[in-house]
């Protein structure tokens, strides 16, 4: 693989080919938008052909975590459900600077499918290259088999984490923004503290998308991950969905390998006997 993402133009040329599944992922955090905004901006117009994917939605059900990865027979079963499966290839976009866009072209790799990508600047950088708009859901017929291939190196548990952590084993990669991070701004889910996991670094997320909504440009991206452009990584957020952002940027640079704390900091902060450091640096 070369590149995880695709520009509009590209998209616009290849749009009408028959393997081709564009996915939907526009997704809103709900301290900045009311529940279900995401779908709610599909519906009001999206890319010819498009699906919509549902973060809140395709998850694992058991967990009281927000849009924790499901199981792959749920994955499956939900994904043939909108048309999608082997052989296809899969572009993701969104409505909302990669913030979702990137975390389900996350979870196609952890389900095995490498033939996925990421539309470069999303439905902004569409409507900007001229690409037209429906409002109606396409008609979806039986998706083919989806066969789930777990790659469970690209996920990583709490006590992974903690592991990493006490042993600075893996460099962690906090996507949250810096006052969060730091400790010196509140969490916008209620009842947990600010700060970070132990020995974690603070790239934030926003840090990677250029001023036009599209990923920011090599020299950028060099720079911010400087150490991190080789070998494995975990990347932590506040729920597991920005931190996909960062392994977005890293397959940018060539660098695979980087895998999720799905758990992130909603998981991490909730449970007591997890350090937590502070920093104003």
């Amino acid at each position: 693989m070369t590149s995880p993402l695709v520009s509009a133009a590209w998209l616009k040329s290849n749009i009408s080919a028959p393997d081709l599944r564009i996915i939907d992922a526009s997704w809103f955090p709900s301290w900045i938008a009311s529940a279900n905004a995401g779908r709610a901006a599909y519906e009001r117009g999206h890319i010819p052909g498009a699906v919509y994917f549902d973060i809140d939605d395709i998850c694992a059900e058991e967990s009281d975590l927000p849009h924790m990865m499901p199981d792959s027979v749920k994955f499956s079963s939900r994904v043939r459900k909108l048309g999608v499966g082997d052989g296809n290839r899969i572009v993701v976009y969104d409505s909302n600077d990669f913030i979702a866009s990137a975390r389900v072209w996350w979870m196609f790799r952890v389900m095995g499918h490498e033939d996925v990508v990421v539309l470069d600047g999303g439905l902004r950088a569409w409507e900007a290259e001229g690409g037209d708009l429906e409002d109606l859901p396409p008609i979806v017929t039986g998706g083919r088999h989806f066969t789930p291939r777990v790659q469970a190196h690209l996920i990583k548990s709490r006590e992974q984490v903690r592991e990493a952590s006490s042993g600075a084993t893996l460099p962690i990669l906090d996507a949250r923004p810096a006052g969060r991070f730091n400790g010196t701004e509140e969490e916008p889910r209620a009842g947990l503290p600010s700060g970070h996991i132990p020995g974690s670094v603070n790239i934030p997320s926003a840090k990677l998308v250029a001023p036009d909504g599209r990923m920011a440009d090599e020299i950028q991206l060099k720079k911010l991950f400087d150490d991190y452009r080789a070998g494995p990584v975990v990347a932590t957020c506040g729920s597991g969905v920005s931190a996909a952002v960062l392994a977005l940027g890293l397959a940018q640079l060539g660098n695979w390998e980087a895998a999720l704390y799905d758990g992130s900091w909603t998981e991490w902060a909730s449970d007591k006997d997890n350090p937590v450091e502070t920093s104003t640096a």
